[in-house]
């Protein structure tokens, strides 16, 4: 039994107005017990320890909605090219090389990436997931998983009956830290009945699928040429939709195919950096959430991006917004919420992404004693526009601390660092020499 009290200003992403400038929360165990001004604790909750932060903003752990943690092997690997290209010459010819323990490593690098720059929980897609799990449950954030599945390759069976496998293993592992998706690649990577098949195994497992969708005009020729279809309108009729579906990208989508997804209810993991970098496109954000469509922030892989900060990923975010609308769409709260009780609905976890009584204590908070927050006339544009990973300053994830005055708790950062070093730079020299 532990019990918490932090003093900080306190944003409790509940409701837009909602903000604590002399805030408390009260913690026992991994859940919240209370949150709201100084003195609001429950009579007779004593606490183990008090966290005096009044220099800081206390809020909800970011969510990543669409990664590929190892994929920070390749940091800097194979930097501009278009998204084919990127893929079949240099992404998947250095994956082909990957062991399970390079894997394990990458990961736990993107958690460390990751756990500094606030993000609290990721969904991620990738091979030897049961490594990934491992890695998770060793750096006590949270996450779901998929099994990265390419359906017309050469291993979409077994790869298939490995996500089966993870979702028996690891489903709800780590106090329900740990929870599984089935991940079949992309509708251009996978045939009909591969993901009819995918689709009736998660069914019987009950959990959901992630999926890239729409991601470039290439993807729109090749399902167009083969279906003469959308990939979403394709997606629709095979019968993909209709359970807990995240759909990665969607940057090029049709009227139709924007109503589709919010009749289905799929929920959008929307990437503006890696979709900029690959030169992608812009997804039509403004126009999925007028039509009641979830959506949640993702990085993608540190290969496509090249970093794994979200609040990066916010800024830019609305700032292509802006550019692509106008200036008044996509405000800073908003994009506050696609970030934290956005994600968390669009990764299906109902007691995370905001501060409140019972929900899970999953809080970072960021530093704003610094000449880059003056003057302080609004905390979420601060939040989003400003501050960055670097801010962070205490990360805490189902009760426990994770990071303290940005000290890693959890993870020997400089062993990390350099099994990473080691690991890339023996494939990179196996495939060039």
């Amino acid at each position: 039994m532990s019990k918490t009290i932090i003093r900080a200003m306190v944003l409790p992403m509940t409701e837009p107005d909602l903000f604590y400038p002399q805030g408390e929360i009260a913690i026992e165990n991994d859940r919240i017990v209370s949150v709201g001004i100084k003195g609001s604790v429950p009579a007779g909750f004593v606490p183990d320890r008090i966290l005096e932060l009044p220099n800081d903003v206390v809020m909800p752990g970011l969510i990543n909605t669409h990664t590929h943690a190892a994929m920070t092997l390749l940091r800097g690997y194979a930097d501009d090219l278009p998204l084919m290209p990127w893929l079949n010459e240099k992404v998947w010819p250095f994956e082909d090389k990957l062991t399970e323990e390079d894997i394990y490593w990458g990961t736990a690098l993107a958690l460390c990436e990751m756990v500094r720059s606030g993000t609290t929980t990721m969904l991620d897609m990738y091979a030897s997931m049961d490594q990934v799990a491992e890695a998770v449950l060793m750096a006590g954030t949270r996450a779901v998983l998929s099994r990265g599945l390419i359906g017309n390759g050469p291993n979409g069976q077994r790869a298939l009956e490995e996500n089966i496998d993870l979702v028996q293993r690891y489903h709800g592992a780590g106090n329900g830290r740990v929870n599984i998706m089935f991940g079949p690649h992309a509708p251009y990577t996978c045939s009909k009945e591969y993901l009819q098949r995918v689709k009736a195994e998660a069914d019987r497992l009950g959990v959901g699928i992630h999926i890239h969708v729409a991601e470039t005009l290439d993807e729109l020729k090749i399902l167009q040429e083969q279906y003469g279809k959308t990939p979403v309108q394709w997606l629709d009729e095979l019968g993909l939709f209709g359970g807990h579906v995240v759909a990665a990208h969607c940057v090029h989508l049709t009227a139709k195919d924007m109503d589709i997804l919010a009749s289905r209810d799929v929920r959008v993991a929307h990437n503006a950096e890696s979709n900029m970098k690959l030169s992608s496109g812009t997804a039509p954000i403004t126009e999925l959430r007028a039509k009641g469509v979830v959506v949640g922030l993702g990085t993608d892989g540190a290969s496509s991006n090249n970093n794994l900060d979200l609040f990066g990923e916010m800024r830019s975010a609305a700032f292509q917004q802006k550019l692509r609308v106008d200036s008044t769409v996509l405000p800073a709260y908003e994009v506050l919420e696609m970030a934290t009780r956005g994600g968390a609905k669009t990764l299906g976890l109902e007691d995370v992404g905001m501060l409140a009584p019972g929900f899970k204590a999953d809080i970072i908070s960021i530093d704003l004693d610094q000449p880059h927050f003056y003057p302080r006339f609004s905390i979420p544009a601060h939040l989003v526009y400003v501050a960055h990973a670097g801010d962070v300053r205490t990360v805490m994830v189902d009760g426990k601390f994770l990071m303290e005055e940005r000290r890693l708790l959890t993870m020997e950062v400089s062993k990390v660092c350099q099994e990473a070093e080691t690991r890339a730079k023996r494939i990179s020299a196996e495939l060039n020499g």
